[in-house]
């Protein structure tokens, strides 16, 4: 049975089952989770095939969790690689509502590259009409480095040979000049995790000598400082299946330089020959950074909080001074006072968003939950945004028909931050687009305008505080703090908060919610 034959085959069965079971009956969700390939179902009668079910095994190929998955379209597993020819091959059979059988790079969570073997289906109903899509995934990559690298070895097998040996010579050679010169700490290990070698950066750093490094196992260094249980795990089970440790941090009270916070990075280094099997570890001290992080995030809090007095204050001279400014006042003093007013809200917002992001800092934000019916709360936070910007035509489409468990007064804070957003930098573009949906035991909202968009490399930073893209900082000032929490405020409850956006054309931003599951009571998860 070839490729083809075997997908529609399993796809075939699969449909057998979704007429015979629900998706959200126990039977068949379980069935799928005990399948070593991954599976997704995506919703072809909502906007953009949401995906509404994936099993364990795509959650284990893709790297990401269930609630980072559940309401994305399949296309966010290509990243930046968006020029594949399989790309449209897949666009035109969901147009067609046909079968397809194709590879296509994908990315997993941590940004490595897979080969995917995706095998697609249309669900159809009894009038012919596609409702939903399967795909069955398959990660091919280790068989398809295996005929790119016969291709190669056949067309070019003499010159790689040479260029190999060639590379043998000046491995060492090359790897010990970076190692020497680079401005941070760094350790070469054998596969058992012994100092074969280190740089003069480490030796200055920790107060040691060469002959107090050489040939010891990396757990027996200084007074044990980096045998530690989880990082001991990370080495030895995620090293070796060649994912790297990433900004893993040690604080510990190291001999001769005191107590100090390291970050470590570890990566296999893939030689041949004699070099096999070699482990680069870097070390940075950020002590002093962090240091300066949590002064600047105490200075934030406390000039947050000192200032607040004197600006409620203010709010209420403000207030006092516009009722009683008499019936026949120029309508300068009376703008002037406007104005007034308008700027102290501002600042009071901004004081506001200060204090919310220092919260989240420290781990204190509260969230008063409780259930709450999504669909009216959206409705409602989408009238008031529409009343106070009557130049936009905000549009509410769709339903979820859920509740949710949820703070409601951080939740609101969340929908007007991306619905101010969308107008804020839309100017000159008044339709504002936002969608509700379920997705699976999800609800999800996106927000959709045609303004200036997000570039890719500005969609990684977006979400981080104080970003801010340096094209629109001049026209639209800030401090980059809003979607920092809006992403922090939906991550606390469970769910996703992510963008999709091309320069010029607009973006969108969606977040999923679970939605309200029997038996939760107010304030307990």
């Amino acid at each position: 049975m070839d490729k083809t034959n075997q997908g529609e085959l399993n796809n075939q069965e699969i449909k057998s089952i979704l007429a015979s079971q629900d998706v959200g009956e126990h039977l068949f969700p379980k069935a799928l989770d005990a399948a070593n390939v991954g599976v997704v179902i995506t919703d072809n009668r909502l906007p953009d095939n949401p995906i509404i079910y994936c099993n364990s095994a795509f959650q284990k190929l893709s790297g990401y969790s269930r609630a980072e998955i559940m309401g994305r379209n399949c296309r966010f597993l290509q990243r930046e690689d968006r020029n594949q020819e399989e790309r449209h091959r897949i666009a035109e059979a969901i147009r067609e509502g046909k079968h397809l059988v194709t590879e296509i790079r994908n990315y997993n969570k941590d940004g490595m590259l897979f080969y995917n073997e995706l095998y697609l289906s249309p669900v159809k109903n009894e009038t012919g009409v596609v409702t939903h899509f399967i795909g069955i995934q398959n990660d091919v990559t280790r068989r398809r480095q295996v005929e790119l690298d016969l291709q190669f070895q056949r067309q070019e097998a003499e010159e790689r040979l040479e260029q190999r040996t060639l590379a043998l010579r000046e491995s060492e050679e090359y790897m010990q000049s970076i190692v020497q010169t680079i401005r941070e700490s760094l350790v070469v290990l054998d596969k058992d995790y012994n100092v074969l070698s280190v740089n003069n950066f480490f030796l200055n750093t920790f107060k040691v000598t060469i002959n107090e490094t050489k040939g010891f196992n990396l757990y027996e260094l200084g007074n044990g400082q980096w045998n530690i249980p989880h990082l001991r795990r990370l080495m030895e089970e995620i090293l070796p299946s060649n994912n790297p440790v990433l900004n893993y941090e040690v604080d510990h009270e190291f001999p001769h330089i005191g107590r100090k916070l390291m970050l470590l990075n570890a990566h296999r280094v893939e030689l041949e020959g004699e070099y096999k099997d070699r482990i680069l570890l870097a070390i940075e001290d950020i002590t002093e950074r962090r240091s300066i992080e949590q002064r600047k995030d105490d200075f934030l809090t406390i000039a947050s909080h000192e200032l607040r007095t004197p600006l409620t204050t203010i709010q209420g001279y403000t207030q006092i001074l516009s009722r009683s400014l008499p019936a026949g006042s120029p309508e300068r003093v009376r703008s002037l006072v406007g104005k007034l007013s308008g700027a102290v809200d501002r600042l009071n917002q901004l004081l506001s968003e200060l204090l919310d992001m220092s919260k989240i800092q420290s781990g204190y934000i509260q969230l008063h939950k409780d259930r709450v019916p999504f669909d009216e709360l959206v409705a409602g936070v989408a009238e008031s945004m529409q009343t106070a910007s009557p130049g936009h035509n905000i549009i509410l489409e769709g339903s979820s028909d859920a509740d949710v468990y949820a703070d409601e007064s951080h939740l609101v804070q969340v929908i007007s931050n991306l619905i101010g957003n969308a107008i804020k930098y839309a100017p000159d573009e008044q339709r504002i687009e936002i969608r509700i949906s379920r997705v699976g035991d999800f609800v999800k909202l996106s927000v959709k305008d045609y303004g200036l968009g997000i570039s890719p490399a500005d969609q990684k930073h977006i979400f981080e505080r104080f970003f801010r893209v340096d094209k629109i900082q001049k026209d639209f000032p800030g401090m980059g703090i809003g979607l920092y929490i809006c992403e922090q405020v939906i991550k606390n409850h469970g769910g996703t908060l992510w963008v999709e956006s091309d320069l010029g054309k607009g973006s969108i931003f969606s977040f999923t919610l679970p939605v309200y599951a029997e038996g939760k009571e107010a304030g307990h998860e």
